[in-house]
């Protein structure tokens, strides 16, 4: 059987060839990964079986034994296999993200020959009525062969290349399976890695979640062209999408599971934009969202979507008895009391959470293991509050444009009702040892026992900081002008005075020399520097904020030359000064440099003078309330 294409492994590859049957799996359970015009797969269970398991496909005897012989590489089975079941055999349901082919199913016979490191699809089509037909041409096979002198190699064979027909989703092109397919085989079972976290949607039936997820996103995708924060639009969008999808399908299995007819109620605490409490309400389920700080988009909503501005802080005042759901999605400091505030709310309240920021109770999270990744080690966190808030917890990673994607549900207890009393002590006392633990809040956290608009908020509540009403502004933006300018100034005279020998004779103009941030903090007084400190990022972040004056890479704080267009950062995604252009803000070197500025007045992006200054004219952007 010849082959079609092949890829050599290294010489040294000790993984293989366990590693070639780890990136076989991958390929069988998440081709998704590869095939981006895919949803995921549906798989049977895996059975030992011989060649009567493919007679419902293959009932012709000549290609029964035409594909019989290319799947044992014509050797028969008995000289092949000592035993009468030669495959390990199961069958997918390939899903694609767009269903354009009605209620025709996709599926695959897989035939692992682990004696052989080989493994077999055999694709076939299935109608409503159950009636199937065998795409021969589509039929391919991976082999891993050892070569004496070349080492390992992988191959790839098809049982009729001529006749290979391709949709471009569920039947990729053959050229594809070489140049995408075969190189990410070879990379996966070289590396061997096992992942911390589980599969994505390893909860929810994916063809569900593929189905539901398409309306959505054709429902909502208008939004991102209106979008009026200042977030991504395209991140934002898509991602609240995906969270709501995973959230309809989740309670739509519940619903079946428990026979429930009416839709689960929800709160989403810490909504944020609101764009997941939209969504929900729209597809039908009562619900509502609460935040410390409105949102601009919350008034492009309508009076549908329930939209709170509000401090939470966990007490008594803030339990929710009559939803069937809490929602965590990105909620901060929120994110370890939502299973403690769903427990405390009734024993039916459940809870879904989707943790991205470092908090614990009141505090941010304390990194305790050094041979777990930070983000594994606070979801363990989360997990472990779950459980002794008494929830069963499960864990699952949803598809979103995230690198914070795993959450966590609760969707039962792991004690009865009858034994409420000692799980809410248990419950305490855990909380109280996280109490004890944690480092003081600067300032004295929330005030003793007040909440945010000053009413008592219980003891299991107190020393708990909620974020303020007002984002703060702390990257060095809101600082005065004059402070600003002053720390400028003096670090740029140091810069200028210690010019490097030839550095202005060979450019005729003084670039200054270099210092390291730490030795730029040298030069400025205590209460300068305590004053930064309060900033994110404090001295570096004004230095980059000064884009015009300093350039600062690798650690080291250099005067900008606007004439070296690299340094200048004047790439494809800066452009240069056009001609005649407003320039609306002076320009530093013109008024500063002993020198003044190296470019003439019509190259500077920015003002020679008062002359050349020019205010923006451009009409400030009005937000369509008629969006929606």
């Amino acid at each position: 059987m010849p082959k079609l294409f092949d890829v050599n492994f290294p010489g040294e590859c000790k993984t293989l060839p366990e590693g070639f049957w780890s990136a076989v799996d991958v390929w069988i359970k998440k081709p998704h990964v590869v095939n981006k015009r895919l949803c995921g797969t549906k798989e049977t269970e895996s059975k030992d079986v011989g060649d009567e398991a493919l007679l419902f496909l293959l009932d012709d005897p000549e290609l029964l034994r035409e594909v019989l012989s290319f799947i044992t590489n014509k050797v028969p089975p008995a000289q092949g296999h000592a035993t009468e079941s030669p495959w390990s055999s199961t069958v997918r349901t390939v899903i694609p993200k767009v269903n354009s082919y009605g209620t025709t199913l996709h599926k695959e016979v897989v035939l692992k020959d682990l004696g052989r490191q080989l493994v077999t699809f055999l694709p076939f089509e299935e109608d409503s009525e159950g009636r199937v037909s065998l795409k021969r041409g589509n039929i391919y096979q991976l082999q891993l062969l050892h070569r004496d002198c070349e080492g390992w190699a992988l191959e790839l064979h098809a049982l009729a290349p001529d006749e290979w027909l391709s949709d471009g989703v569920v039947y990729p092109k053959l050229p594809w399976l070489a140049a995408d397919l075969l190189p990410k085989l070879a990379r996966w079972a070289t590396e061997c890695k096992t992942s911390e976290f589980k599969s994505t949607l390893s909860l929810l039936p994916v063809e569900k979640y593929s189905v539901v997820y398409q309306q959505l996103k054709e429902k909502y995708k208008a939004l991102v062209k209106i979008w009026p924060e200042v977030t991504d639009p395209d991140k934002f969008v898509y991602e609240d999408v995906a969270i709501a999808t995973y959230l309809l399908v989740l309670w739509a299995e519940e619903r079946a599971e428990k026979g429930l007819s009416s839709r689960q109620s929800f709160v989403d605490l810490g909504c944020g934009n609101g764009l997941l409490v939209h969504i929900l309400a729209g597809e039908g389920h009562p619900g509502r969202g609460i935040d410390v700080r409105k949102r601009k988009i919350w008034d492009m909503y309508g009076p549908q979507t329930l939209l709170e501005e509000k401090a939470i802080t966990p007490s008594e005042r803030f339990l929710f008895p009559g939803a069937d759901w809490l929602i965590g999605n990105h909620s901060d400091e929120l994110t370890p009391w939502i299973p403690v505030i769903a427990a405390r709310s009734s024993y039916s309240c459940r809870y879904f959470v989707l943790p991205c920021c470092f908090f614990d109770f009141y505090a941010k999270y304390q990194r305790r293991q050094c041979k777990k990744s930070q983000y594994k080690e606070y979801i363990n966190f989360i997990a472990e509050v779950s459980q002794v808030s008494g929830f069963n917890t499960e864990e699952d990673c949803l598809r979103i444009p995230s690198t914070k994607r795993v959450c966590l549900v609760g969707k039962s207890r792991n004690y009865e009702p009858s034994d409420d009393a000692e799980a809410e002590r248990r419950r305490a006392r855990y909380i109280q040892s996280r109490r004890a633990a944690a480092p003081v809040f600067p300032g004295g956290g929330c005030h003793g026992n007040k909440g945010a608009d000053g009413d008592p908020v219980g003891s299991w509540g107190a020393g708990f900081r909620p974020r303020e009403r007002v984002e703060a502004v702390r990257n060095c933006a809101a600082l005065p002008r004059d402070f600003v300018d002053g720390v400028v100034l003096q670090v740029a005279n140091v810069l200028l005075g210690m010019a490097e020998d030839g550095g202005a004779a060979s450019t005729g103009w003084n670039q200054g020399g270099s210092l390291s941030v730490s030795q730029v903090a040298g030069l400025l007084v205590q209460e300068t520097l305590r004053r930064l400190k309060k900033e994110c990022g404090g001295l570096q972040t004004l230095l980059k904020n000064n884009h015009q004056v300093f350039r600062v890479e690798g650690g080291r704080v250099h005067i900008r030359d606007w004439r070296d267009r690299k340094a200048s950062g004047a790439d494809g995604k800066r452009r240069p000064a056009v001609p005649g252009a407003v320039k609306t803000r002076p320009c530093w070197f013109y008024d500063h440099h002993p020198q003044r500025c190296p470019l003439q007045a019509k190259h500077c992006a920015f003002a020679h003078g008062p002359d050349d200054l020019r205010p923006s004219t451009r009409p400030l952007k009005k937000m369509r309330k008629d969006a929606f």
